[in-house]
């Protein structure tokens, strides 16, 4: 008999932990090689863990709800019989990868379970602590002691980002008495707290994991970002009538719908490409031009929570490519089962809310991305119509692209001229185009 120890996976490529959803699986249970273990979510997916050996699973050590660093060991499996020497090869690989994540993780994340008999907790009021509150508290110089006399809103009474952010803004307020020209960092989303009253007919609901994530990072993306938007409409009568023309034997040949989704992903594309500083991100006082137009697309989930996939290097898709690839990414969010890369590293983001049958719409920008583009419901509008024999009043579809950009480095010019060009693609769009 021989044992191994199950490490946290590293996730993506900017994640350094993840917490425990649920164990899938109890001490005790046989599991085989690839079979999925636990669920662990990260801040960008939750998924799936599966074992990289079978055998027993001798003992678990992370509990559901921990935060776990990368490379560190979750479990213990006892494999059947002696390790073969592919297994063994397979270990010392796996020791490789656990010495290399950690060696690669944030110091602070070396306090989470870094042994089987040291479990991650230390302080005298044994909560849990996890890195980001450690690095916060070694930052600011709070003690074991006045760490364990701050609150906890999390699960088992556990102090989160949002009750150190908190309880810092009290305590800056507290020993300055005099009004101070930088304002104290703003919290994180808390829900306010309001007065209301409440019937015996109504029903509370609490937000789940993702729709609390989501309502933090719209405070967070209007607070960061003074946002204005532009609209422009656009006829897209040709695009209309080549999808309808092709949009049968497309499916037959392929496999799945040719949405109206790649025609708009492509318009956009050859836009950053005119207008590269839309591109961006602002890192403090500087500008980081993206070289990659990575765009991402956001997708309703059957939750109601939406969820934003990234094509990466859209630009060099035809449509096509285009097609596929967002019908792949959308099937496969609404099912949970993007990686976590996936939903990474996009540098602009588009939105259908025509889907929803609207006509236009004022989207909130994705940090650390400055601008997003809206497209509404396509419509028959009568319109006129410039004719070598003279102006025409003729039936046409017709759409408001609403485009929301940050105004800190993004100005009206810019981000009209923008819209406008993406308008301009979509109503040039060739109906001899072949697929």
């Amino acid at each position: 008999m021989a044992t191994v120890e199950m490490l946290m996976p590293k996730m993506g490529e900017s994640i350094i932990e993840g917490t425990i959803l649920t164990w899938l699986k109890k001490e005790g249970d046989t599991i085989e090689q690839d079979e999925s273990v636990l669920e662990v979510a990260t801040d960008k997916v939750d998924t799936e863990v599966p074992a990289i050996h079978g055998g027993i699973l001798k003992q678990i050590l992370a509990k559901e709800g921990d935060v776990v660093a990368v490379g560190a060991p979750i479990a213990i499996i006892e494999t059947s019989g002696e390790v073969s020497a592919p297994a063994e090869a397979a270990s010392a690989i796996q020791n490789e990868v656990k010495e290399e994540l950690i060696a690669a993780a944030p110091a602070q994340t070396s306090t989470i379970i870094s042994t089987p008999s040291a479990p991650a907790t230390a302080v005298d009021d044994d909560r849990f602590y996890s890195p980001l509150v450690m690095s916060i508290c070694k930052k600011e110089n709070i003690s074991k002691a006045e760490l364990a006399s701050i609150p906890g809103t999390g699960k088992d009474g556990r102090v989160t980002k949002q009750d150190m952010l908190r309880y810092l803004e009290n305590k800056s307020k507290k020993s300055v008495p005099t009004v101070v020209s930088t304002p104290a960092p703003a919290p994180t989303y808390v829900a306010p707290k309001v007065e209301m009253s409440i019937s015996a007919q109504d029903e509370i609901i609490e937000m789940d994991r993702m729709r609390k994530m989501i309502a933090q990072r719209m405070v967070d993306s209007k607070r960061i970002s003074p946002h204005v938007t532009s609209f422009v409409e656009a006829d897209v009568t040709n695009i209309v009538l080549w999808r309808n023309k092709v949009k049968d034997a497309y499916k037959k040949k392929e496999g799945e719908a040719l949405t109206f989704t790649p025609f708009f992903i492509q318009a956009v594309a050859r836009a950053i490409k005119d207008f590269p500083m839309i591109n961006i991100s602002v890192d403090g006082e500087n500008i980081i031009k993206k070289r990659d137009i990575n765009i991402g697309v956001a997708v309703a989930l059957p939750s109601g929570n939406l969820i934003v996939p990234v094509i990466r290097n859209a630009d060099q898709y035809n449509l096509t490519g285009l097609s596929k690839k967002i019908n792949d990414l959308a099937n496969r969010a609404r099912i949970n089962k993007l990686s976590p890369d996936e939903l990474g590293g996009g540098t602009y983001t588009v939105s259908n809310v025509g889907s929803f049958g609207n006509v236009m719409g004022t989207p909130i920008i994705m940090q650390p991305q400055v601008a997003i583009l809206a497209v509404g419901a396509i419509q028959k509008k009568p319109a006129v119509v410039e004719t070598p024999t003279g102006d025409v009043i003729a039936i046409r579809h017709k759409m408001f692209l609403s485009h929301s950009y940050d105004h800190r480095v993004v100005d009206g010019s810019l981000g009209g001229m923008f819209v406008k060009r993406v308008s301009d693609y979509l109503e040039a769009f060739d109906l001899h185009t072949e697929l």
